[in-house]
């Protein structure tokens, strides 16, 4: 297969877009059909080829226009084996001569494999000694080009990957202020992920029977012969999550994650609810869902954050005001730590909403060698709980809501 279009597919997979073998093959059967020589043309298949999904289409655009700006990918090695047009210049020959031989040089010291760019200097000497030009700075400029864009198509994913696996497995308390982009985009991933995956979910279980008048209908122009099989699937309610998130003073250090993660929630789960509170409980749906990040933080903050915390009052306005929304079918999914200011924790309520929703999750950011101590309910609002776990990371949030929506889909 092509070169070109096994690169490319590197940078794309390196870049998070999943490309199957079946897809490449399809890329190059796309090449056969199409050629080299339009690449808007190009650019316009690979994409439909490719991509599976708008935010895939933007990263494949993105790097198609990368990688076939490379010096050596102007023009496939079965394009220049071609004999030169008769009014090529002798420049435009041995240029071309000489992108030829930065590619050949390129492959022989292994640039693609490059992950840091602290290895520039180190690929750029193996590239000229490997064209046995070492004295030629005019063409070590060019080879140090040739790398330095390799490692902005394969090394610097690379790299982000890496950090980024890095930070999701971080306690949430230990991130500082130079990781909110890198989290924002690791937990835009996770959702998607998660997106990705329960929507894929098969919705024909075993037990289920042939609807018969079903499958003649649908049938019908194929004389009856039951090509497409109808199955009475069991009425399933559509999955709801209301989650709680605490926004006090006590969770100062992780709110910007907490909200940040709820906010991904909204892009994940179609039927999901949001309240936030301090000491007053509100409803912030339509920020999450409506607003970029940044905006809906500052809102919620503004109105609901940064006071005492009280999560007694908070059962008591999701109960008086919001309890149609938990019913048998509902997962009340809690974010906080369970603080309340020494105030009423109003455990017939929170028991009350945990014995009508179908589940109960509590997702702490405080080890539970401390629930208990000081003003923590963790202790008393457990045992209502089907599940009240600590969770510190990305990593740790995406495995829980992951079960989550697999019990609740």
């Amino acid at each position: 297969m092509d070169s070109a279009i096994n690169g490319f597919v590197r940078a794309l997979r390196a870049a998070g877009v999943a490309v199957s073998t079946v897809e490449t093959l399809d890329a190059a059967r796309t090449v056969a059909l199409l050629g080299w020589h339009d690449r808007a043309v190009l650019r316009e298949a690979f994409g439909t080829v490719l991509a599976k999904s708008e935010d895939d289409r933007i990263l494949h655009d993105q790097i198609f226009d990368s990688y076939f700006s490379l010096p050596t990918q102007t023009a496939p090695k079965e394009e220049a084996d071609q004999p030169a047009a008769a009014d090529a210049t002798e420049a435009d020959e041995e240029n071309l001569d000489e992108q030829l031989e930065l590619e050949r040089a390129a492959q022989a010291a292994g640039v693609d494999e490059i992950r840091w760019s602290t290895q520039v200097a180190y690929f750029t000497g193996r590239m000229m000694k490997a064209m046995g030009r070492e004295g030629d700075s005019e063409l070590q400029r060019k080879a140090r080009d040739v790398v330095r864009r390799r490692f902005e198509l394969y090394g610097a994913p690379a790299t982000e990957a890496f950090m980024s696996e890095v930070l999701v497995q971080r306690p949430i308390g230990r991130l500082v202020p130079s990781d909110y982009e890198r989290l924002k985009a690791a937990i835009a991933r996770m959702a998607r992920r998660l997106a990705q995956r329960h929507s894929r979910r098969r919705r024909v279980h075993q037990g289920e029977r042939l609807d018969l008048r079903a499958t003649l209908r649908a049938n019908a122009g194929h004389d009856h012969v039951p090509f497409k099989l109808r199955w009475r699937q069991r009425r399933r309610d559509k999955p709801r999550i209301v989650a709680v998130c605490d926004v006090s003073g006590s969770v100062a250090a992780q709110v910007r994650f907490l909200l940040l993660f709820l906010y991904a929630l909204h892009g994940t789960v179609l039927d999901l609810r949001s309240f936030a509170f301090s000491h007053r409980l509100a409803d912030v749906s339509d920020p999450m869902q409506l607003l970029p990040f940044d905006d809906a933080r500052e809102k919620i903050l503004s109105e609901v954050g940064g006071g005492s915390t009280d999560y007694g009052q908070a059962w008591a306005d999701l109960h008086h005001e919001h309890l149609s929304s938990i019913d048998r079918h509902t997962t009340l999914l809690v974010l906080g730590d369970g603080r309340s200011n020494y105030g009423n924790p109003r455990l017939d309520l929170f028991s009350d909403l945990a014995e009508r929703a179908a589940r109960v999750i509590w997702l702490c950011p405080e080890r539970p060698g401390s629930w208990g101590s000081g003003d923590s309910c963790m202790l008393e609002y457990r045992p209502w709980c089907t599940s009240a776990l600590h969770c510190t990371s990305v990593e740790d949030f995406e495995r829980v809501i992951d079960d989550v929506l697999r019990v609740a889909g």
